[in-house]
């Protein structure tokens, strides 16, 4: 059995983790809480981020609008989906929370404005 070692990142607590692979799955000690066991075998099997960016703006005050992924997406599709953001233009006005882009890259996963503009 191999051991991992790593914080928690679900809340300020920052649990350290240990986690070990069995025949029948993980086996996760150091977490306080449920979400740390959650946390660790999605890290070790399906990592997942947040992706904040920026898109640019047509017609608006500011050349470009902030944005972000509504959920969390793989981090193996983070360069593709970063590579979109960088050629798409939205059309202003645009209001917090606007979906700019649906299921961006397939990830199953909208790309939501973060302010209006």
């Amino acid at each position: 059995m191999s051991t991992t070692e790593m914080t928690c990142i679900c809340c300020p607590i920052g649990c350290s983790l240990s986690v070990e692979k069995a025949q029948d799955g993980y086996q996760v000690s150091g977490n306080k809480c449920p979400r740390g066991k959650k946390y660790a075998i999605e890290e070790l099997t399906a990592p997942k981020r947040i992706v904040t960016s920026t898109v640019a703006l047509v017609g608006g005050q500011n050349p470009v609008i902030s944005v972000k992924t509504k959920e969390p997406v793989l981090k193996e599709k983070i360069f593709e989906i970063m590579n979109i953001l960088s050629t798409f233009k939205v059309n202003s006005p645009v209001k917090v929370g606007q979906t700019i882009i649906k299921n961006i890259a397939n990830s199953g996963v909208d790309i939501v404005a973060t302010k209006n503009a």
